[in-house]
Order: structure tokens, then sequence, then C-alpha cells
């Protein structure tokens, strides 16, 4: 998922936190509460962001016709503002788990990103960036950071803020696929997905080009988040016995540092499992929510670090048992990570959520919807300002619509 910069707030986060073997489902509750969603009907593909100055932005796509638009609201208080169009177009690849977002960086520059085919294939499709000045009034002309021109994979993309008042971006990238018809093999080869950056400025200008890692999982989500030392970007790395654990690199001292894996779980999958990890950072805290399916044991996982990423304490698992992943980690004022993930139930899921404190102790969970295993409940996402949570995700059916709710932290006791 995308980066969640939190702002630190004197709200006091009451919360009776018990041993983890002292957690039982039957003590979840519904303490989130359904609010009016600004996406209209036909809409999908959620995300959630917090600005630098606490409001949270909503981006989702919008079916009309055989056109596809990227729409935005922000909530500034209690109430979403009305919903504007970013972007619109006929040729755009839509999916469930690769979703465009909005950033905001600290002096008002929002910068959005969606997803556009660039060839016959499937999965041959090019990353737009577009940048306003105006608070969302008016939107410039599409950006591409990347530079290749081949027909292939280019998506799952984060972005985080960079020096000089840029944006940088990073993104799974497939050019080396080129000469293959399918640019989304999934299965060994010599050809190699990447983990790639650029920096973007407010005229659309790219510097910085890098390659993070030179082999990663094809189809699972990116995240990054900033710390007071640089950013941190997490994703699913692969190994050459395809091994498929969560790894980190930071922006440290002016470069790009190795990959290193977050926690070895040993998940050996000769697929993707498109099911990516979450950061959120706090000053120099970090937490890592990632799903695992090592040993054929299903489980949700959240790691932190007190030092920006550059080690992590033991794994602490999070679900209640019978998880699908699909996570998103939040760093709260007193410290604690809060997790939300898709919970198998017996009509289908649960968006599910609970707050994990770095010893390793685990509030009680509650389940903040219904939902769906199908891919078309997408990924639950969460953003927080001041003493409030707001979650969206995308209620599936004939008729797909983004939902969104509140928690406010003082009634979670």
């Amino acid at each position: 998922m995308m980066m969640k910069t939190l702002r630190a707030t004197c709200a006091v986060f009451c919360i009776t936190v018990i041993a983890a073997t002292g957690v039982t489902a039957q003590e979840t509750a519904r303490v989130a509460r359904q609010i009016d969603s600004p996406a209209g009907p036909a809409s999908e593909t959620p995300n959630l962001f917090t600005a630098p100055d606490g409001r949270i932005f909503l981006s989702w796509i919008e079916k009309a016709g055989d056109r596809r638009a990227l729409r935005f609201a922000v909530r500034n208080g209690s109430a979403w503002s009305d919903a504007r169009t970013i972007a619109e177009g006929r040729n755009w690849f839509v999916n469930w788990a690769d979703f465009p977002s909005v950033f905001a960086l600290a002096d008002g520059t929002l910068v959005a990103h969606w997803l556009v085919k660039s060839g016959a294939g499937t999965y041959a499709y090019n990353v737009n960036l577009s940048i306003s000045t105006d608070g969302g009034k008016t939107w410039g002309k599409a950006i591409t950071p990347h530079r290749d021109n081949t027909q292939t994979e280019h998506g799952f993309v984060s972005m985080f803020a960079a020096a000089g008042r840029r944006v940088g971006a990073v993104w799974l990238d497939g050019r080396n696929f080129a000469s293959k018809s399918d640019s989304h093999a999934h299965g060994a080869s010599k050809e190699e997905m990447t983990l790639r950056h650029a920096a973007v400025s407010a005229d659309g200008k790219l510097s910085d080009e890098a390659v993070l890692d030179s082999r990663v999982c094809e189809c699972c989500q990116t995240s990054a988040a900033q710390t007071t030392e640089g950013a941190v970007v997490v994703y699913r790395d692969r190994s050459e016995k395809e091994v498929r654990d969560i790894f980190i690199v930071r922006f440290a001292g002016g470069r790009w540092t190795e990959p290193k894996t977050v926690h070895n779980d040993e998940w050996e999958i000769q697929g993707c499992p498109v099911n990516g990890p979450s950061v959120a950072a706090e000053g120099r805290r970090v937490a890592v929510a990632w799903f695992t399916a090592a040993a054929d044991a299903p489980r949700v996982k959240v790691a932190f670090s007190e030092d920006a990423g550059a080690s992590f304490g033991q794994a602490i698992q999070v679900d209640e048992g019978s998880p699908l992943g699909r996570v998103d980690v939040l760093v709260l004022a007193d410290g604690s990570a809060f997790v939300t993930w898709l919970e198998r139930a017996e009509k289908g899921a649960e968006v599910r959520a609970r707050p994990i404190r770095p010893d390793g102790s685990r509030g009680r969970s509650i389940t903040v919807a219904e939902s769906s295993a199908a891919r078309a409940s997408g990924f639950p996402q969460t953003a927080r300002s001041g003493s409030e949570i707001i979650f969206a995700w995308t209620e599936p059916g004939p008729a797909p619509r983004v939902r969104t709710a509140v928690l406010n932290l003082a009634d979670y006791k």
C-alpha cells in the first residue's frame, strides 16, 4: 500500500492491552461507525492518505459506460468534500490489487497516479502521474516516471516526499519481460521484475532514477513511509529459490541501501500471492505489516523498528487464525501499530482491525465491516487524523461501491 503520514496528537488513546493468548473471536466488537461515502455508484479500488496538515484524501475509480474516472474527496473535520475528477479515459488498466492513489506534499502540492494501457498485452500498461498546485482544482499533463517505452507491466506504485519539493515514486517494473508475450509471468525465468525509483519535480522533470531491487515478486503491492532519517520502502522479494518474504530499502545518507529482509518467514511459493505489505512511520519508529502462508499456515504479522527501519524486532501475529491478508498499518500516537486485514468469516470475510504494542501485546480486534473473500472486495484502507481513524473498502456485488467508516479512538476501550 501506500505511505501514511501521521500527525502527533495530544489525544489520549485509552485502550486496555491484553496478551495475545487472552484475545478470542468472541471479544471482537463493532465500534467503527459507517459514514456517508463521497464515492458514487460503480466505484471501486479506494485509497486513503493523510496529508501533512491532517486532511485525509480518499481516491477511487468510478465507471461510466466504457470510461473510467479517477476521483477524490477530502475529509477536513467531520465531513467529506464534494468529489472532484482528476483524470478519465477509456484505455486504463483497472485491477483489484493495483490501484491509483493521491499524495500530498507539505506545501500543498498534490500528486495523483493511475495506470494506462500501453499495448495489446493484458499486462502492458504504464504509470501516469499528474500534479496539482491549486488544491486539486486543476491537474497537469500526465507524466510517465519510467522511460523504457516497453509494452510491459509498470505498476504497484508508492509515493513519498523527496528533497527539493519533489515526489519520490517507486513501482514494479517489467521492462525485462519485453521479449515475452506475457510480462506478468509467474514462474521461474531469466527475466526479472524489478523495483525502481524516480523523483518527479512539479514541472515534470525526472531525476534520481535507480533500480532498488533487481528481482522482486511480480504483483504484490509496494508501500512507502517517511521517517526522520529518510524514506523507507517495503515490498515482497523473490529469491532464486522462490522464497518471497518482505524486504525493505531505505534512503539514508543520500543513497538507497541494499535490500534487507524485515523477517525471515521462508515462504517458498512458485507464484505471486498478490498480497503486499504495508509500512507506516512516526519519527524513527517504523511498523511493517504483512501476510505470509509459510509452512501452509496463513498469518498476518507486524514487526517494529526503533531505528528508522535499519533493524526489526520479533514478528507479532495479528490475525484471529484464518486471515486472507490484504493488510494496512498505521502508527498511533502512543507508538502502537494499528493493523487492518481481511479475516475469513461465516458469511465470507470481515474487515478486521486491532492495535499491537511493540512489546507484542495485542488489543482486542474489532470488526469494521462485512466483506467478501473475492478479489472484487479489494484491499481495505486506513488513515488517521487526530483521534479518528477512517476506513475505506469496496463493497462488492453487481453494483460495487466504495464505503467509508470512522473510529474515534476514545470510543475504543
